[in-house]
């Protein structure tokens, strides 16, 4: 059995209870952003499977890495690369929840010491959602974790606030 992760549980939840809600929203509405210069909800929703992709990969990574040092992104790049806002709404969400059913998964899969070992070794100052201080030890958890803020913080984007209250 697998140490204690609390939150994969969030995310599990949090996919499970925000998934019903983003295919509620009509379809026009997902083409609008919010305000200017920022991302209609089709893009934030293909920023998070974006989000997932890269993260996969780093969380995979890590269990045989002594670092925490991944490659970044251009996160704008990509979402402008791939037209978020011509692909079926449907589509994105079945995708993100799908890519996240899997990255809980692999949450819960991954051997305790890859998860609580302290690396110093890391670029998540850079790449983490709340940068972790450079040179500080961090955990794989620490970093899995931040995974999940950055996820809900973008849903209160495209759902609102209140959305776990509904």
């Amino acid at each position: 059995m697998r140490g204690s992760r609390p939150f994969v549980s969030l995310l599990e939840r949090t996919v499970a209870h925000a998934s019903p809600q983003l295919r509620a929203i009509p379809d026009e509405a997902t083409r609008t952003p919010p305000a200017p210069d920022k991302w209609t909800p089709r893009e934030v929703i293909g920023h998070l499977i974006d989000s997932a992709s890269n993260n996969h990969g780093r969380f995979v990574r890590a269990a045989a890495q002594d670092d925490l040092t991944f490659p970044g992104y251009a996160q704008d790049a990509w979402v402008e690369t791939q037209h978020y806002n011509d692909a079926s709404w449907g589509d994105l969400i079945t995708l993100w929840v799908s890519f996240n059913v899997h990255i809980a998964h692999v949450m819960r899969s991954l051997p305790d010491h890859a998860g609580s070992r302290s690396r110093t070794r890391h670029n998540l100052h850079e790449l983490a959602w709340k940068p972790m201080p450079d040179g500080e030890p961090v955990t794989l958890n620490a970093f899995m974790a931040d995974y999940v803020a950055h996820l809900r913080h973008h849903l209160v984007q495209v759902l609102g606030p209140d959305w776990e209250s509904r």
